[in-house]
């Protein structure tokens, strides 16, 4: 008889204490993010981190300006409009 190929079998249970908190907020918020529970998003990381995902990972969000959301008051979102609006004019003159 022909020996099976050796695949290990999956962990059934782990704890993890005392993560630190950068690490604990990352599952938290991808927990949020994705509607999936700790558990899940804990999976999700250790497999992206490893390379080991069988499916594609959730995108990435580009949270580069996440500070600024919500940080203007009205009166300086109505400025930035109007020197947008100016920015956005175009010279039919420089288009000859």
């Amino acid at each position: 008889m022909a020996a099976k190929p050796s695949t290990p079998d999956p962990l059934k249970a782990i704890t993890l204490r005392h993560l630190p908190g950068p690490l604990a907020r990352a599952v938290r918020e991808r927990a949020a993010r994705y509607h999936i529970s700790l558990n899940k998003a804990v999976i999700q990381l250790l497999e992206e981190a490893y390379g080991t995902s069988g499916t594609a990972a959730p995108p990435h969000p580009y949270r580069d300006l996440d500070h600024l959301i919500g940080a203007w008051t009205r009166a300086q979102g109505r400025a930035a409009e109007r020197a947008l609006a100016a920015q956005r004019h175009i010279d039919p003159e420089l288009w000859k």
